[in-house]
């Protein structure tokens, strides 16, 4: 089994502190935690911009990359007391009010952390 790259914005609070719970819980060889925020982190994933990185979670298993409510549904599954919640996001009204609610709740924080709004300035 290949490991799950889990890309996350290592400056955001919320995130460090959801990685953090996960990574103390999370089964020895399963993930491993990428913060892209650090640009040599991030220049490993060139298909992936700096934008979208910041925007959502990503996982990275092989070749697919999963993002938002995904990459969530990615992790959970590995990890012994979310897989129910896993397959429960899962169901097709659930998911996709997840979906919805993710992306509102990213653009949100994008919009209010200020490392997330130098990446748009730069773009203008």
């Amino acid at each position: 089994m290949k490991i799950k790259q889990v890309l996350f914005d290592g400056k955001c609070g919320l995130c460090n502190k959801e990685i953090l719970y996960y990574q103390s819980i999370a089964p020895k060889g399963k993930f491993e935690w990428v913060d892209i925020t650090l640009p040599e982190n991030l220049a490993r994933y060139p298909e992936i911009t700096l934008r979208d990185a910041l925007m959502s979670l990503h996982v990275v298993e092989g070749k697919t990359i999963k993002s938002g409510v995904d990459a969530f549904i990615s992790i959970w599954s590995e990890l012994r007391y979310f897989r129910l919640l896993s397959l429960f996001v899962r169901l097709p009204i659930i998911y996709q009010v997840a979906v919805v609610f993710y992306k509102l709740f990213a653009y949100y924080r994008f919009k209010n952390l200020a490392h997330c709004q130098l990446v748009d300035k730069k773009n203008k």
